[in-house]
């Protein structure tokens, strides 16, 4: 059976790979830059100063996927034009989506400047711990500019089918924030020691050049010159603006929806104690480090499934989404088995302190039991945002995390006592619901793209 599976779908399985590769590696890009910070803070300060890194990461991920979602919105609309091979069309997406980026930066930066810093007193934290988390949380505000400009022309770039040179980037990018925030935290070459406000210089200053980069790459690559013909930075039309932003806000609210649920659990635990809080930034860090991953798989499934739509080359279409989900199950499933058997080494990458270190690792335990569902319900939505199908996977989302996990997770952490391995039961379920109604819409919107052709 397995034979006949593998080579009914072969060709897909490579095309999607080769694809995906190097967009796994530029995603895995954002990850690290926050589990560098953890991991820096946790060996080179104290469990304070890292779950400061906890409680600020699990409010700025909930700022910055909005931005990101939006981003996201750029991705199919330009895999469809270039499956119809309407070329200029690219252009002017790409100047709408530019602007429409910045705008959203700022006031993502306004946001957290003017609302967050003032409340994140009254969340009913540890005092020490809220001390060292506003400046590191006002740096990182300012880098949510930077990093849209550089989502910009990643996604447009990846639309096309271009995903290597993000992923160079990334990585280069990510060298250089180590190498920053480990300067700067530890204080080296005549600097003096900046703790856990060190790798908020260093991510700010990386993401600076990233985008810097990323933006002469695509616009000066003879790749790109077809594409660019109509592209004007001043250029802003209302249709395509509506166009994106129906595609980008409906994913930002599917991404929020669903870090919301992590943030509030991290804000939940936060109230039990700093030692949980901290274990619960190791446990989450490594498992967003796999849900990244498999975003890659589902970014690059938005792109094929876009691409083909465009073509409206419907049976291919949905080959390659069963391909997409059989790569992510086999990769999830090892992920699983990792953390599982390696559950009781793995928080020591970040901390030595033990008590931390018992608590993460029953919470790896957690994880690896909801890697299939996190990577399933990722490449659902992969696939139906290449269809254009935003709006019912958003109100799925919704229902999965904050009418089943979050409330769940609640019951089982206070109500039936079972502390921070209750909230995580709780996410564990709200994954499975996304995953379980994510796939039946996909069966369904393909199959009557598939009888229809």
């Amino acid at each position: 059976m397995f034979t006949t599976i593998y080579q009914k779908y072969k060709p897909y399985y490579k095309e999607n790979l080769h694809l995906a590769l190097p967009i796994v590696g530029s995603q895995v890009g954002h990850t690290l830059v926050h589990m560098a910070d953890s991991i820096i803070v946790g060996h080179f300060t104290d469990t304070t100063q890292l779950a400061a890194v906890s409680l600020v990461n699990s409010i700025f991920i909930l700022i910055l996927v909005i931005g990101l979602g939006i981003s996201y919105g750029l991705t199919p609309l330009i895999a469809q034009e270039n499956g119809r091979q309407n070329y200029e069309e690219c252009g002017r997406l790409l100047s709408n989506s530019l602007i429409i980026n910045v705008l959203i930066g700022i006031v993502l930066y306004c946001l957290v400047h003017f609302g967050v810093l003032l409340i994140i007193d009254h969340l009913d934290q540890t005092p020490a711990v809220v001390n060292y988390a506003k400046p590191y949380l006002g740096l990182l505000s300012v880098s949510i500019i930077p990093l849209l400009i550089f989502q910009t022309f990643k996604q447009f770039a990846e639309g096309l089918g271009f995903t290597k040179q993000a992923m160079f980037v990334s990585i280069w990018g990510n060298a250089l924030n180590i190498t920053l925030g480990i300067i700067f935290v530890k204080g080296m070459f005549g600097i003096k020691p900046m703790g856990v406000s060190g790798v908020g210089w260093s991510t700010l200053i990386d993401r600076l050049l990233m985008a810097t980069v990323m933006c002469i790459y695509v616009l000066r690559s003879k790749h790109f010159k077809k594409y660019l013909t109509n592209f004007k930075i001043t250029f802003m039309d209302k249709v395509r603006a509506v166009k994106i932003i129906k595609i980008g806000a409906p994913v930002a609210m599917q991404y929020s929806f669903e870090i919301s649920a992590f943030s509030g659990a991290a804000v939940l635990i936060g109230t039990i104690g700093a030692t949980e809080q901290a274990a619960h930034q190791i446990a989450i860090s490594l498992a967003a480090m796999t849900y990244m991953m498999a975003s890659g798989v589902a970014s690059a499934a938005t792109i094929k499934t876009g691409t083909n739509f465009g073509k409206k080359n419907f049976d291919d279409l949905r080959k390659s989404a069963i391909a997409s989900y059989h790569v992510i199950l086999l990769f999830m499933t090892c992920s699983a088995i990792i953390f599982v058997l390696a559950h009781n080494f793995m928080p020591f990458i970040y901390t030595e302190d033990l008590s931390v270190v018992a608590i993460a690792a029953q919470l790896l335990i957690i994880a690896g039991f909801f890697q299939l569902f996190d990577g399933t319900q990722v490449v659902g939505l992969g696939v139906l945002r290449g269809l254009g199908d935003v709006n019912i996977p958003t109100f799925i989302t919704f229902l999965a995390y904050w009418v089943v996990g979050i409330p769940v997770g609640y019951l089982l952490g206070f109500k039936f006592n079972l502390g921070v391995n209750g909230i995580w039961y709780g996410l564990t379920f709200g994954l499975l619901t996304a995953s379980i109604l994510l796939f039946l819409r996909f069966q369904s919107k393909t199959k009557t793209l598939t009888e229809s052709n």
